[in-house]
This record gives C-alpha cells, structure tokens and sequence, in this order.
C-alpha cells in the first residue's frame, strides 16, 4: 500500500494502523489527520479516490475530499455555539422565539439546547422528503415545523439523523438571515483555509472522490462488536419503527455522488471535506492553530463537551451521550477521552476535540462499511492515537 503524506516523531503507529485499515479492514480510499497543540503531526492519505476505483483508479490525492455523512453534524455545531458565544442565540430559549412556524404539534416547548441535543422529539417525518424536497431549501424547514412531537420535547433523547439537517439550518436562517454553509464559510473555514463545506461550491466539485457501501472483511472484527445486539437489530428490521423512519425521513435514499446532493446545504449528512479539514475545524476549537486563532472561549469548549442528553436513544436504540451538537465519549461512540467531543458518520467517518490531551483527529473513507457510531477503522486509529500520546 503506497501512503502518502508524513507524521511526526512519535507517532509512527499511526501510520502503521492506517496501513492496517487498508491490508485487513477494507479500506478503498481513506485520509487521518491528527493535530495536538495546534500543530499537524499526522496527515496521511492512501488508496483510490473514488470506491469502486481498484488498482486503476485515480489515486486519492492530497486535496481529495469525500461526504462524510453525520460526521457534517458536528462541524455544524460550531455554529449554533459561535452564535451563542456572541449572545445572538439563548439555549435556553423556546426555539419557537426565534422560528415561530415551529411552535406546532406539541413543540412549543422545545428550546434550543433540546435541539442541538436530540431532544426536540421530531427525529422523523410522517410524510418523509423525496430526494428534491430535501434539497429544495423549503420543504425540510416546513416539514419539521409542523410535524407532531413523537414525545414530549426535552423528556427524552433520539437521534435526529436527517431532520437535523432543517432544525438547524432554519434555525441558524432565522437567526443570522445567512445560511448555514455560508456562516460556515465566512466565519470558521475560508479564513483558515479549512477544507470542508456544507453546501459543495462549484469550483470544488473535481477534487471529491466517490463513495459507496462495502461489506466488513473478516478481519473488521478488530475486537469490536460488529454485530448488532438484538433489540437493535429488530428496530432497523421493522420499517414502523423510529429507527427505521428516522433514517429514512428522505425517502428513496439520496444519491450521495449526484451534484445536487453535494451542493446541498445538509448540515446533518451532506458535509464534504479533507481529513485536515475536518480535524482542522476541531483544533481551531481547542485554541489557536497554525491555520488561524482559535474559536472557542474557555468557556463555551466547556459547553460543547457539556452532557445534556444520556441514557437510552429513542432511535438508536443503545444508550447514547449527546452535547450540544456533538456526541460525546461512551461505549457507543468511543472518542480519546472523557472529555472528549465529536461526531462520527454512519459507515466510518470521524472528527473529534479532545480539550485534555489538545488532540484533534479527522478520518474520511469512501468505503461506507455497515456501521452508526464505532466503526473498526476509526478506532483502530483512534488506539494508535491514545498510545502515541
């Protein structure tokens, strides 16, 4: 396997479980990138640039950026907590004081750190969003608006998978008045040069590689569950289950190689980006970096590693530990730390801020193997981080 890039004295092993991915795990195309205290120290990139490439494939580049489905969920969070550490957004507010469509369907009482947590009780739709309406700009923000709460809104938790990306994105539009790809762009990655974006510009669409499902190898087991525990198992089995309706609140399933997908302001799963970009945008919120100063105040990298929802999911039916926006350290999502905050992406991306060790890590693939949260690849990257340190 030819890999690309460098990393710095002691962190070799990083290398060698990236190696790894590729000969035993199934990695087709995939970057890791690592920062501690500001300073890059691994960038690495290996493979084809598009998953079903092979051995004639373009290869994966420097500057290949690939979907990284949830994985979006926590770069977007930077900007609901931007706004609030400006004093434009009250977490403790109805979100119907800023969007007043919402306050429908027993949702009145929904504030806005409930939403940012899982808790605004709408993780699904009763007529789901054809692959155009979701894009549209329009019918996400309406749908979810006037859907009924399938629980009381902020006495439980359940993974909003797809109707997060129109709870925020109109949020952030009625706050701001800009949306939220375009406040990504102007306040956080374009003046750090971060490579990522949600909302795919023109001029970026030839450096994205393909993406595409894969079956795990036998060596995915990598001492990791790989098979579902019952109860989740039937819940993805039952097409009237939360589970099943929440990841299907787009209904056929979007083409995520197809131009209007990409270009699409999806702050739940339409996120595009580099490894260093995504691992970029979670340095910049431990301090400053070399690609720019920092972001956060002492005190809202506090909050975002804040648990505000924990016990069992609604929808993903384990138990699951959310922030505000971002998932947090657990068995279901293993980060570096206890204090650790993240997000990862269903089928293997990851991007995380680790404020005790100044850890932040980014990991992208094509190769979409079957997995919601602990994917075998990250962790094993993950392993080789924890003993570089």
């Amino acid at each position: 396997m030819d890999i690309q890039g460098e990393v710095a004295a002691g962190f070799e092993a990083v290398r060698d479980a990236f190696v790894r991915n590729f000969e035993v795990l199934g990695d087709r195309g995939a970057a890791v990138a690592v920062y501690r205290d500001g300073r890059k120290v691994v960038d690495l990139w290996a493979g084809s640039r598009d998953v079903e490439g092979g051995e004639d494939g373009a290869p994966w580049a420097a500057g290949t950026a690939q979907v990284v489905r949830s994985a979006t969920k926590g770069v977007a969070a930077v900007v609901p907590l931007l706004l609030h550490q400006r004093g434009l957004l009250d977490l403790d507010a109805p979100v119907g004081a800023y969007w007043p469509e919402f306050k429908a369907g027993g949702k009145e009482r929904a504030l806005v750190r409930d939403l940012l947590a899982h808790r605004a009780a709408v993780p699904a739709l009763d007529v789901p969003l054809t692959p155009g309406e979701a894009v549209d700009g329009v019918s996400g923000a309406r749908a979810v608006a006037g859907q009924r709460a399938f629980w009381e809104p902020g006495s439980a938790h359940g993974y909003h998978a797809q109707t997060y990306s129109w709870l925020l994105s109109e949020l952030v539009l009625q706050v701001t008045g800009a949306s939220l790809g375009q406040w990504l762009a102007q306040e956080v990655t374009g003046p750090r040069g971060l490579e990522f974006w949600i909302g795919l510009p023109a001029a970026e669409t030839g450096r994205v590689g393909r993406v595409g499902p894969v079956e795990a190898p036998s060596g995915m087991a990598g001492g990791l569950r790989t098979r579902p525990r019952r109860n989740v198992s039937q819940a993805w089995d039952d097409p009237s289950s939360l589970t099943r309706r929440a990841f299907a609140a787009i209904t056929p399933l979007p083409d995520e190689n197809a131009p209007e997908f990409r270009a699409a302001e999806l702050p739940a799963s339409a996120g595009i980006g580099t490894a260093r970009g995504l691992a970029g945008v979670y340095a910049a919120l431990l301090g400053d970096t070399q690609d720019g100063p920092g972001l956060f105040t002492e005190r809202t990298r506090r909050l975002a590693g804040t648990e505000l929802s924990s016990g069992p999911d609604r929808v993903l039916v384990v138990n699951t530990r959310f922030g505000p926006g971002y998932m947090l350290h657990s068995p279901a999502s293993p980060l570096l730390s206890a204090g650790s905050f993240g997000h990862p992406g269903r089928g293997g991306s990851l991007g995380f801020a680790d404020p005790e060790s100044g850890v932040a890590f980014g990991y992208v693939t094509n190769a979409h193997a079957k997995s919601v949260t602990a994917d075998p690849r990250a962790q094993a990257l993950l392993r080789a981080v924890r003993g570089a340190l």
